[in-house]
């Protein structure tokens, strides 16, 4: 069963939502969010429709979800997203939950266009203090079984993740040219990074975002290379691995703040003589795949008019209670 978790628009939503502090790398924002939006609705009574995208699964929306189209006319906004491929997740999925996230941030807020979307890799950081372009992509040094070297390992692996970073991107470079993006941009890459990527990809950045911890210091070997390439620095404060599958556990749970729809554990430390859990609350194993972080402003005034997430996770080996009433309601995606 896919789990497709919204925050709404917080911008409107009427719920106190607890600021990240700043210059930390944080998920704060996403997690009171997704809380806050939980709790401001009512829960609607759980069905179970198909969903017409996959037909071989259950696609359920936490809590119920009804688009906001935006008010004023498309060219008065300037519209911005953010994906994050989480870690884990296999590369090949990311054509489908690419092209899903995009959507969904369409269909929300009512348009045909982005007019940027920046993507996160899974396990790239960006460190201010090394621009050395020496990164190893956060993975940790190890020796082969065969006795090869760790560094001969960790290239390969490299490798991999950067021929993986280059398909990804073309998924990226189709939608620009049917006009669903109009600019593309990377996050935490470094100058050494943009140098191997911008020569093998047909539509380049527009934007590197990169994390700054100490006061926005950034290398001029980046500022230097970026504006050599017509590359807008922008900085964040966002976590690689925004949705962790235990925060995602207890988003999803029936504990304080949570939507109440699986599981506190899996499996359950009691389940009845057929194996069903008790509470009758949906149970598997939980997997958060992609997140994606939207907002539209207001051209002329500056305005923040809908600010909001989309997330979605995977729920496998799953017992249900369809009499139960949850916080989340099935809704078939409309077109």
């Amino acid at each position: 069963m896919k789990l497709i978790l919204s925050t709404s628009n917080i911008m409107s939503s009427g719920q106190a939502v607890l600021r990240r502090p700043t210059f930390s790398k944080s998920n704060v924002e996403l997690i009171n969010s997704l809380h806050a939006n939980f709790s401001f609705q009512s829960p609607p009574q759980h069905s179970t429709t198909t969903s017409p995208e996959t037909s071989t699964e259950d696609t359920l929306y936490v809590p119920t979800w009804r688009p906001t189209p935006l008010t004023e006319p498309r060219e008065a906004y300037d519209i911005t997203a953010k994906l994050f491929y989480l870690p884990h997740i296999p590369a090949s999925r990311r054509c489908a939950h690419t092209k899903e996230a995009v959507e969904l941030v369409l269909r929300e807020l009512g348009v045909s266009s982005i007019d940027l979307l920046i993507v996160s890799y899974p396990g790239v950081s960006f460190d201010a203090d090394d621009e050395s372009g020496e990164e190893d992509d956060g993975q940790e040094d190890s020796s082969t079984i065969d006795g090869s070297s760790s560094s001969d390992s960790n290239s390969n692996h490299e490798s991999e993740n950067f021929s993986a970073q280059l398909k990804t991107w073309a998924v990226l470079e189709s939608l620009h040219d049917k006009g669903t993006i109009s600019q593309l941009g990377l996050s935490e890459f470094s100058s050494a990074r943009l140098a191997r990527f911008l020569p093998e990809v047909k539509i380049r950045p527009s934007v590197d975002q990169i994390n700054v911890k100490d006061c926005c210091v950034v290398p001029k070997t980046l500022i230097m290379y970026a504006k050599e390439h017509n590359i807008e620095l922008l900085t964040h404060n966002d976590c690689t691995d925004i949705l962790p599958p235990g925060t995602t556990r207890e988003l999803l749970g029936p504990g304080k703040g949570g939507a109440g729809v699986i599981e506190a554990q899996w499996p359950p430390p009691t389940q009845d003589g057929e194996g069903k859990a008790a509470t009758g609350l949906l149970g598997g194993d939980v997997e958060p795949q992609w997140v994606i972080k939207y907002t539209a402003v207001v051209k002329d005034r500056g305005v923040i008019e809908n600010k909001g997430y989309f997330a979605v996770a995977n729920l496998g080996s799953c017992i249900e209670d369809k009499a139960t009433s949850t916080a989340a309601e099935v809704v078939p995606p409309s077109g």
